[in-house]
């Protein structure tokens, strides 16, 4: 003995599963990590396994009775916190779990310790990175992102983020008033982006969040109905660098925002999917059946249900993933999305990439797709009368064992809206190979791998691939009738005091019905 009492200390071993078109198992890591209290100390610190150099990093630190421990000076939210790579913990007497990530291309490392009286103790922890997404040419990113400004550099580093337009301002809120930042868009650690000016609005129908803006936008408060939030979006649409994202496919005025082509891409995997939950209800928004979408699950399928119809309408609107950390109770970066990149990566580049279509999101599984050579976006085009089949190639990872709840439970190829082939993952780890996908008229495609978990929705799920077989796109006549439902009863939703407001209103509602209605009237498929 050394004079002191020390911690006892008691790792779980993680396990990472490595698929490249079905190959095997990339092994188990074991190791520990460190903590300090009112009776006693600890001292954490992290390191990547393979370099040795310390490894900013999220931790969650629970009490016995599982409740959260919140240490000083570091960034917290909700559950977790976020440490440079080492810290010393004070903790009082008694037995801690923890966990600790580092995003979704590392191994989760949990264990558990107990503290006795006057410990003092140091504890190192490696973690080891299964994937480096930026390597393969994926660069991730978080749409949704809403902690201090201060904090910020520090969690994309702990969560190995790239790009991050942080949301400063919202409505009437805006705290570059009195001194705007001198650029606002900050670069750090050679490759990691932050744009300081990222900011929304909030309407009984909707919220948007506008990117790449040079300064926010004036708006009136979270309950006006007027002036319409279509408004707001045109003027930020009049920089030609910004970006309009919708937070929710089932806001009420997405089928008006579309049609005057206000959303340039649309929240598929949002905040209210959560680490351990999903926010079940939609408010102000256009209700799911919960007949059709039960349970913990319905509200991620009713998002994916309706930005499938968007898709069958012929609209090419790549999906996004926001965590929505700072409301969400998520941690930074775990609702995220990959961006590809066919060279350097710089800022301007993965918006591109984005524009582009060329996009996965995920909040596990990690994917890169290719058919045909390609990422997605890419527009696979034939004569009438010729037919398409097409090959996917995939590499997959997922850092949990087969045999885990967290494990993926199957692969699926959406084609136009419906599962056209469903294959579970252990006959995919056998044979290597997906279906083929037969096209003999336009269409879309895209690859979802969905895990076991139940408590929540976790998937990956890439954005679509399109075929045009001739010269027109799909178009189908029940999801553009979906849509022109959808405008008229919204529409019947308005009762605004001023008579001229109301026309006002309405009017770009009408113009939305006659969108949909277009689209209805040259539908070419059912």
């Amino acid at each position: 003995m050394d004079g002191s009492l020390r911690a006892t200390w008691y790792l779980t071993p993680c396990h990472v599963l490595q698929w490249v078109a079905a190959l095997g198992l990339a092994g188990a890591v074991a190791g520990p990590t460190t903590a300090y209290g009112r009776n006693g100390q600890f001292q954490i610190t992290v390191v990547d396994r393979e370099s040795g150099k310390t490894l900013p990093c999220r931790m969650h630190l629970k009490t016995a009775n599982g409740k959260p421990r919140k240490p000083e000076k570091l960034p917290f939210w909700h559950d977790h916190f976020v440490l440079p790579g080492n810290v010393m913990l004070s903790l009082p007497l008694g037995n801690y779990t923890f966990d600790i990530e580092r995003g979704p291309e590392y191994v989760v490392r949990g264990g558990r310790f107990t503290i006795n009286d006057f410990a003092d103790d140091a504890k190192q922890i490696d973690l080891l990175r299964f994937v480096d997404m930026a390597h393969e040419g994926w660069w991730s990113g978080d749409l949704d992102v809403r902690r201090a400004p201060e904090d910020l550099e520090l969690l994309m580093l702990a969560e190995d983020l790239h790009v991050v337009p942080l949301i400063t301002w919202w409505n009437e809120e805006n705290p570059w008033k009195s001194k705007p930042p001198p650029d606002p868009l900050v670069r750090f650690d050679d490759d990691r982006c932050c744009h300081l000016m990222a900011g929304g609005h909030s309407r009984p129908g909707a919220s948007l969040v506008y990117y790449n803006l040079a300064a926010p936008i004036p708006s009136a408060g979270a309950d006006a109905e007027y002036p319409p939030l279509v408004l707001s979006a045109r003027q930020a649409h009049e920089n030609d660098d910004a970006w309009i994202d919708i937070t929710r496919p089932y806001w009420w005025d997405l089928p008006m925002l579309v049609a005057q082509g206000q959303v340039d891409s649309i929240q598929v995997l949002h905040g209210r999917i959560c680490r351990d939950r999903v926010l079940e209800d939609e408010p102000e928004a256009r209700p799911r059946d919960k007949t059709l979408f039960p349970g913990t699950w319905g509200n991620a399928l009713w998002s994916q249900t309706i930005y499938f119809h968007l898709l069958n309408c012929g609209l090419r609107i790549p999906p996004t993933a926001g965590s929505g950390s700072g409301v969400s109770p998520s941690p930074v970066g775990y609702n995220r999305m990959y961006v590809q990149l066919d060279g350097e990566f710089d800022y301007g580049s993965w918006w591109k990439g984005l524009a582009a279509g060329r996009v996965v999101i995920t909040n596990g599984p990690l994917l890169k797709p290719s058919v045909g050579g390609h990422p997605p976006g890419q527009v696979f085009r034939t004569d009438k009368g010729r037919q398409l089949d097409l090959e996917i190639g995939l590499t997959l990872w997922n850092r949990h064992p087969v045999d885990s709840k967290e494990s993926i439970h199957y692969l699926e190829i959406i084609k136009d809206g419906q599962v056209e082939h469903s294959v579970r993952f252990g006959e995919y780890a056998e044979s290597g190979k997906l279906p083929k996908v037969h096209f003999d008229r336009s269409g879309w495609f895209l690859i979802r791998a969905v895990t076991d978990v139940r408590q929540t929705y976790r998937f990956a799920m890439t954005g679509p691939y399109y075929v045009e077989i001739g010269d027109a796109p799909r178009i189908s006549r029940q999801s553009a009738q979906f849509f022109l439902d959808w405008v008229y009863q919204r529409a019947r939703q308005f009762k605004l005091d001023n008579a001229e407001q109301q026309r006002e209103v309405l009017e770009h509602h009408r113009k939305a019905r006659d969108f949909w209605q277009d689209l209805l009237n040259r539908a070419n498929a059912e």
